[in-house]
């Protein structure tokens, strides 16, 4: 496609941030991405700039020119508090410097427990955990700032989700990599409840329509995801792709809550249990109606992301022969 001239600067090489990026490549925009370590590898034509997304000069610069900017990078899980509202500021400044669009990434945190309603876009902020209340205090000053005129935002959120480059998520390489062995996936919470997720890719386009329309701006949206079904199902969809029957370890949540006494990463993980303890529902209806329901089919989606692993799991093999 030929390139349409305009600068699309993507914070975060992650699996959402390079969502982003093939989804701006289809579109022909010219595209810049920004990590802090600098090692990814990158399509052909695509501009890689390292640095540190917290610096304020920093990221007026990378920003220069820039029409749309998004924020999806991520802080260590066990240091959100300290990490994650710096990181945010930093290229909330840098979107403001240039005029451009700045469209953010955001889970559901801060929305805390609902007994099992489903999670629209106008539930209060009622979060009671750690990660939570951070992410709602984010999610305030981010509109906040485009209330008083600072940059122009649309916030898009998603559930935990899967697909390719999408190692660390709850739904990620823990759930696909044993399964095409037939392995046990294990999961957390109970398996026999609805629970949403969201495929990587629909994320990636889905941030790109905020940054295009402008009856997105000062709004946060959740993003399409395909049709809920139980952990259980979502699973059984996965074995089905490997050919295995279906093995499902649960962690029972004494186990897990008796070892997060002693392991930082699992008293995180134990800290969001609740997301696994009851229905897990997020409507993205109101998206659908403004802007159409692209979610790719569960089906289809789980396809491609059993191949990407596959993929995946042959080339770490042969690089450690």
């Amino acid at each position: 496609m030929r390139n349409s001239g305009e600068l699309h600067v993507v914070f975060g090489t992650g699996p959402v941030g390079s969502a982003v990026m093939h989804e701006l490549l289809r579109r022909g925009h010219t595209v810049r991405m920004v990590n802090r370590h600098g090692n990814i590898n990158l399509p052909q034509g695509i501009e890689l700039v390292q640095g540190d997304a917290t610096d304020p000069a920093f990221t007026r610069e990378v920003c220069e020119e820039a029409t749309v900017v998004y924020n999806c990078t991520n802080a260590p899980y066990t240091r959100w508090p300290e990490l994650f509202p710096p990181l945010q500021a930093g290229i909330l400044e840098g979107a403001a410097s240039t005029g451009a669009r700045l469209v953010a990434m955001e889970n559901v945190y801060m929305y805390g427990l609902m007994h099992g309603k489903p999670l629209t876009e106008d539930l209060p902020y009622a979060a009671t955990t750690r990660k939570g209340r951070v992410r709602a205090q984010m999610a305030r000053e981010l509109l906040e700032a485009h209330r008083r005129g600072t940059v122009r935002v649309a916030v898009g959120r998603a559930s935990n989700f899967f697909g390719p480059g999408a190692l660390a998520s709850s739904a990620g390489e823990r759930v696909f990599t044993p399964a095409l062995s037939g392995k046990a996936s294990r999961v957390v919470g109970n398996p026999n409840l609805a629970h949403t997720y969201t495929y990587v890719p629909d994320i990636g386009k889905g941030l790109v329509i905020l940054g295009e329309r402008d009856e997105a701006l000062g709004q946060a949206w959740h993003l399409p995801s395909a049709q809920t079904v139980t952990s259980r199902q979502f699973i059984e969809m996965i074995f089905a792709e490997t050919g295995y029957p279906a093995r499902i370890r649960a962690v029972p949540d004494r186990i897990l809550k008796t070892l997060a006494v002693f392991n930082p990463m699992l008293r995180e993980v134990a800290e969001m249990l609740y997301e696994f303890e009851e229905p897990f529902v997020v409507d993205h209806s109101r998206y659908a109606r403004m802007f159409g329901n692209h979610a790719t089919p569960l089906q289809e989606a789980i396809h491609t992301t059993v191949e990407w692993f596959r993929t995946y799991e042959h080339e770490r093999m042969q690089s450690n022969v």
